[in-house]
């Protein structure tokens, strides 16, 4: 099994920039695909970023392209969120993932989950 640990979470300004990480404990995270999803309140969990277990293709949801960028160290087991010009709109909880295909966007694809982070952007 893979264990997931979402860090990196905060409260920053419109505009502003944050790193998430994912720390997996897994013995073979470079076969895994890994996902970010994001859940505001009141919202189901939406589908953000992905990236193929090599680190070589991936995938985002149109509302984040161009300002966030996804990225894996296999050597350390992470997985990274960089998040640029933030907008309130951004704001949710945010969970990594672990499946099989870098191109699956649907949460129900991902067999293992971290607990969150939340991020909270003011306007």
């Amino acid at each position: 099994q893979v264990q997931l640990v979402e860090s990196g979470g905060g409260l920053v300004q419109a505009g502003g920039s944050l790193r998430l990480s994912c720390a997996a404990s897994g013995r073979t995270f470079s076969s895994y695909a890994m996902g970010w999803f994001r859940q505001a309140p009141g919202k189901e969990r939406e589908f953000v970023a992905a990236i193929s277990g090599s680190g070589g293709s991936t995938n985002y949801v149109d509302s984040v392209k161009g300002r966030f960028t996804i990225s894996r160290d296999n050597a350390k087991n992470t997985v990274h969120l960089q998040m640029n010009s933030l907008k309130p709109e951004d704001t949710a909880v945010y969970y990594c993932a672990a499946g099989r295909n870098y191109y699956y966007t649907k949460d129900t694809q991902y067999a293992y989950w971290g607990q969150g982070t939340q991020v909270t952007v003011s306007s």
